[in-house]
């Protein structure tokens, strides 16, 4: 009875997740996402903290994210640095120093090579702004200049790329020159030294700033599997944060803390940025010095639910200029895809903590990231991501086969004593009690253990998590083809047996989610159904029933799931099989062959 309810609760609950799940995606109306707002270029004076050590200015860091009554500033036009190299491709504003607009060279929007390249940082004012800003604030009382959001900067001259930096400069009228020293590499790496030179006659102090700003959410947010919005490692310690706990918190920031403000911290060195599934746009400040870093929301004053996301840096203490003297800070930035080898090159190079894990490699890191070098190596010795998935999940098997022939075996034993349980249930079934002793007193007798077929199979529980982990957040696997009518592994199998795979002209899936149902998925039921089919049956009839179905269920659920996740089960299932079917052949060969010397004798 017990198993019986057990079943029956989760059928309900299955039943009720689907349609709830139907219901929120067709019946509801969708909720309405809120526009994206255009930063303000307008400096506020709202410092750092709301009990500032002495010393420390009202960054120009934290600007409003839009003029009062919620009308988006105008971004002045002006003249602009364009920037060449091997993976980037764009310019910067020399109005207010933003680097703002820069696509990837390799990476195309569709998996059509003819789709426009992935836009990562857009210009401010625009639907999708998203941009890196320097800058620099005064000691507080000081009545020196510094540059401002409308600052016009002056180029050295030429493009900025690998073989040629590029220097922007601006005077500030006073005797005081502001440099920003611009160089890239040939990846996705800037250098940005932020100079003060005192002609003066009186020493200056003032507080370099760099900051990140995105003022629109990502069409798809994070979940448990992904994390998408700022990251930053502080005193050595990952730290993310996703939008809705960064929109949250900067309406409710800690005490002392300014408005807006979701984290802040005082650190030495670190980096932190924004993230997505496969790019990432970070700040790394000199790994010595100590700086504040933030996460914070602005909101738009006319419309609080309106605004953008920020993650900034501020050294901690003001940099000192004497007389004739020049002085200078150094921020890294990386805009970029996130690709392992890459980013733990700089890791390696500049020192900084825990780059690599920019990567989501999520609880099973240690796991993960074998499991992406890996398969990221086969993809490399191939030439084809698919064809590494096969080859891994062969691998993987040869690894596992003890422990799967371990369990095996104890099926094999238990589908052997299959009738004689069913006899004893028979015999017994009006005293549950005797019925279990009896049962018991038979796997004894006959050496069975029967969780020995399922305790081997747990340590491969973490192994295939961080697969299908590793699956959905590779860049590798991003329109990565297969071989006929798989374009893209990291996409679902785009045929579909209800309108039998494109003769008709219509998609189903426009219905329902679970309307979608492609080649690879029926393959994998099909495979999942063999596998079962050679498991000893549920001695109960009602779990029996229920596990008839588990194949058509599992079918459905992986129909909407990355191509490259169904090819690995597929595979996975077709090598089980095959291994199930040697060992317990084995396993039933020795009793057939004693059954007939006896017979003989």
């Amino acid at each position: 009875m017990d198993n019986r309810r057990l079943l029956y609760s989760i059928s309900i609950s299955l039943v009720i997740l689907v349609l709830f799940q139907v219901i929120a995606s067709y019946v509801l109306p969708p909720p309405k996402k809120a526009p994206p707002h255009p930063a303000t270029q307008t400096a506020q004076t709202q410092p750092v903290s709301g009990q500032p050590a002495p010393g420390v200015p009202a960054p120009s860091a934290v600007p409003p994210a839009a003029a009062p009554g919620g009308v988006a500033a105008k971004i002045p036009a002006g003249p602009r640095l364009a920037i060449s190299t091997p993976l980037l491709r764009g310019s910067m504003s020399l109005v207010g120093a933003r680097l703002d607009d820069l696509v990837l060279t390799r990476y195309h929007q569709t998996v059509k090579k003819t789709s426009p390249l992935v836009q990562l940082l857009s210009q401010a004012g625009t639907a999708k702004s998203y941009y890196v800003q320097f800058g620099w604030d005064a000691a507080p009382g000081s009545s020196l200049k510094v540059p401002g959001p409308d600052t016009v900067w002056t180029s050295s001259g030429g493009d900025l790329s690998p073989a040629h930096p590029v220097t922007l400069s601006w005077n500030n009228g006073a005797g005081v020159t502001f440099e920003l020293k611009l160089a890239v590499d040939r990846q996705y790496l800037f250098t940005v030294q932020q100079r003060v030179i005192n002609h003066g006659a009186a020493a200056v102090e003032v507080y370099p700033w760099s900051r990140i700003r995105r003022d629109f959410l990502p069409e798809e947010p994070g979940s448990f599997t992904l994390h998408k919005g700022p990251i930053g490692v502080f005193h050595g310690t990952l730290h993310e944060m996703g939008y809705e706990g960064v929109k949250s918190g900067g309406k409710h920031p800690a005490a002392g803390d300014a408005p807006g403000t979701a984290y802040q911290t005082t650190n030495l060195g670190g980096w932190a940025g924004i993230t997505g599934k496969y790019w990432l746009t970070a700040l790394i400040p000199s790994q010595g010095r100590e700086v504040i870093g933030a996460y914070r929301y602005l909101a738009d004053p006319g419309q609080p639910e309106h605004g953008g996301y920020q993650v900034d840096y501020m050294t901690a203490k003001p940099v000192d200029a004497a007389p004739g003297a020049t002085a200078s800070t150094t921020t890294h930035v990386f805009a970029g895809a996130k690709v392992l080898s890459i980013l733990s090159h700089y890791e390696t190079q500049y020192r900084i903590p825990l780059f690599e894990r920019a990567i989501d490699f999520g609880w099973f890191f240690f796991l993960t990231k074998p499991i992406f070098i890996a398969l990221d190596y086969l993809a490399g010795v191939f030439g084809n991501m698919g064809v590494a998935i096969i080859v891994f999940t062969i691998g993987l098997k040869l690894v596992l086969f003890p422990l799967v022939r371990t369990s095996y075996r104890s099926m094999a034993r238990m589908r052997a004593i299959t009738p004689k349980v069913q006899a004893l249930r028979e015999r017994y079934k009006d005293d549950q009690m005797q019925q279990q002793k009896e049962i018991m007193a038979l796997y004894k007798a006959e050496g069975v253990n029967p969780a020995a077929g399922c305790l081997p199979m747990l340590p491969q529980i973490p192994i295939f998590f961080s697969l299908y982990k590793v699956i959905f957040i590779s860049i590798g696997m991003r329109h990565a083809p297969f071989v006929l009518w798989i374009h893209d592994l990291s996409a679902e199998d785009p045929t579909n047996i209800f309108n039998l795979f494109g003769l008709l002209p219509f998609h189903p899936s426009a219905l329902s989610p679970f309307l979608h149902l492609g080649i690879l998925p029926i393959i994998m039921g099909i495979t999942m159904w063999g596998q079962q089919r050679l498991n000893p049956p549920p001695p109960d009839p009602t779990q029996a029933k229920m596990m008839q179905f588990m194949p058509v269920i599992f079918t459905f659920m992986l129909g909407r799931f990355a191509a490259g996740l169904v090819l690995y089960y597929c595979v996975n299932n077709t090598l089980t099989i095959l291994q199930q079917w040697t060992i317990m052949r084995g396993t039933n060969a020795a009793p057939r062959a004693a059954a007939n010397l006896n017979a003989k004798g």
